[in-house]
Formats: C-alpha cells, structure tokens, sequence
C-alpha cells in the first residue's frame, strides 16, 4: 500500500489550499473527496483581500478569468429606507468568484504541482497505526503520516475526533442562487429586512450571485428562494427578466464550534475547524489563510512526528485569524438582530465613510 506524507479529505478550497502548498513544500499529499470535482456548495462567494493575496501566492489566482469571476472594489449597506453606507476595501480591493470556478482553478493548480486527487471515494473510517494514520475507504485503506479534515460544517472527521461542540444560540440558514445579469455595481451589497439580509456578489462579467441569511423562527411562513426575494422589493425588480444561472442551494446551521483544531497527526482546516457565520464574508479567506498557514507548518511538524504539540503553532495561528472574525462577525450579527440600533450606526457609516473605510481595513487586512 502507498503511504503518504498528508492525507486531506475533502476536495474544496481549504482542503486543496493544503495539498497546494504541501505538494509545493515537497510532501507527497492526496485529497479524498467524496463527490466529483470540482464540488459546488452553498456560499456567498466573496474573496476579501487576505485570501486573494494566498491565491497569488499559490498560483491560482492567474486561473481565474472574468466569465467566472469579477473584481469588487468594497461593501455597499442598503436598509429598508434606501438609506446606504458604502466603504472601500484597501489596496487593490476583492474578488467575487462563482464556486465551481474558484473550484475548478485549484483543483487544475493541484494536479499541476503534483497532487493527487481522488474523486467519488468517500472515507468511511480512520484509526492511528503506530507513527501514521489508516483511512478506510469503500476502494480500499489508505495509509498517511499525516491526516487534515477539511470535510465541512459538518465534518465527521471533527466528530470521530471528539472535538465536537454543541453551538449556543439562535441558528443561522443561507440560501443561494445566480442570475445571468451584468453585475450593476462594484460594490458587495448588503439588503436588510426584518429577520433576514440579502448578499449581491458579482461573479462574473454576466452574473450575479444572490444569497439569503436568516435566523430560524424569525421568517413567517414557508421558506423559499421566491418568498426570500419578495421581502426586498427593489432586488425582485432589478432582478425580473434576469434568468437563472444556477439552482438554489442552501445550508446550515451555519455557526459549528471544535474545541481544537489539532491532536497527534491530525489537524482540521476550513467550516471543519470553526465556524461563526457568512454575514461578513470573511469565510473563504479566513480558510485561506489557515490552509496555506497548516501546509506550511507541516514539513518541520512531521519531521518532528506530527504530534500535538508540534502541530501547536497552526492552533495559535488559528486563534489568532478566528478572534478577530468571530469578533467582527459577532458585531454585526448584533445589529442585524437589532434593527433599531442597526439602522442609525448604517446612517452615520453612510455620512463618514472614513470610518467606515477604517473598520473595513482593519477586517480584512
């Protein structure tokens, strides 16, 4: 049986993101992944300027062309008033980028520098074996030294592990669709109503991203893509004629917490490690930046026999990337919660961009 140095399960961008910059570092890395690449999913689809700058660096970013993906240069508020607050990301601003295209660019990189991706192989199992890690799988074991979780929200991996924690609070759904519609803005914009907000991302020079976030009990009614849209008049009207580019694809409950992120020869990256929620759409480049980080550490971690505490220096990165998120996503999951404190903040970002400009910097950078 072939051994190899990491074994990733779960084909998508964290996942990849590793087996990118492990293969680049010299270990021989094969991602598992139980669907057929490249793998969509529900998300808002929105690359803030940390993780385009690892795309760069990774060499995926010159994959992207514009019928996949389309520049935005920062966040737009929109309340129900019409009242906006429009601020600028720093430097060369963000990228908004359909998911199966972001996809497909790092499963092409993968191949290309040399890892091995395996498609529709589902692992049922895992158990230690002396100084590596046993997978089973319905095609047969495969053995590693090393074993990284990037297999979701869900993740079972984190739940074999143990290091499953029960969310508190309300729980959070999204729900997104595409429309083939010239993006009408370089803004990210962000709808508000009662109980819910709606995300336009562009993601290409002919299409528009369109998401849904909302609380459970707190929208009436059946919830649907058509009873969602009808709850921001001005959307459904910039949006009718526009025909779908994809079909409405949800998920949640969106918040997930692990008590950790690491243990002996085992490490877990992406929505597997942690997660608050896509209101600030920091996700992806949080996910990003852990990934390329945890690929990093890995050559001097097994060297060092991949145990806890040489794999500690991912956990502390880790911390420190997610304080900073959880922090800001929790700040503004309170204002959406409280549409009379959030609509005066809006109106006074809407009247000194300047400061709004500043709490965006010191978001994404």
């Amino acid at each position: 049986m072939k051994r190899y140095d990491v074994a990733v399960v779960g084909g998508g961008p964290a996942g990849l993101s590793v087996a990118i910059t492990t293969t680049l570092r010299g270990l021989n890395t094969v991602v598992l992944e139980r669907a057929s690449a490249p793998v969509d999913k529900a998300c808002g689809e929105g690359l803030l300027p940390a993780g385009l700058a690892v795309l760069e660096r990774l060499g995926v970013r010159p994959l992207l062309d514009d019928e996949g993906s389309f520049p935005f240069k920062g966040v737009r508020y929109v309340q129900e008033d019409g009242s906006t607050a429009e601020g600028l990301f720093p430097g060369g601003g963000a990228l908004g980028v359909r998911r199966v295209a972001l996809a497909s660019a790092l499963v092409s990189r993968a191949r290309a520098v040399g890892a091995e991706l395996r498609e529709r192989t589902q692992v049922l199992s895992h158990q230690r074996s002396g100084d590596g890690v046993v997978l089973h799988t319905a095609e047969g074991p495969v053995e590693a030294a090393m074993l990284v979780a990037a297999d979701g929200l869900a993740s079972p991996l984190r739940h074999a592990e143990g290091l499953d924690v029960e969310p508190v609070g309300p729980r959070r759904f999204g729900l997104r669709r595409h429309f083939q519609l010239a993006p009408w803005t370089p803004y990210v914009e962000i709808y508000f109503a009662p109980g819910v907000e709606a995300y336009v991302t562009p993601t290409g020079v002919k299409r528009v991203g369109l998401a849904f976030l909302w609380e459970d009990g707190r929208v009436d009614g059946r919830v649907s893509f058509e009873s969602l849209l009808s709850r921001f008049p001005v959307l459904e009207a910039r949006l009718s004629g526009a025909a779908p580019d994809s079909q409405p694809r949800g998920a949640g409950p969106l918040a997930r917490v692990s008590r950790a992120r690491i243990a002996d020869r085992f490490a877990l990256v992406g929505d597997a490690a942690g997660y608050v929620d896509a209101i600030t759409g920091e996700g992806m480049s949080l996910a990003f930046v852990c990934a390329e980080a945890l690929g990093n550490l890995l050559p001097d971690a097994l060297a060092r026999g991949a145990t806890r505490e040489s794999l500690a220096p991912y956990e502390d990165c880790f911390q420190r990337v997610f304080r900073k998120y959880s922090w800001s996503t929790g700040a503004l999951l309170m204002l959406a919660r409280r549409p009379w404190l959030r609509r005066p903040v809006v109106r006074l970002l809407g009247k000194t961009p300047w400061a709004f400009e500043r709490i965006l910097h010191g978001i994404v950078t």
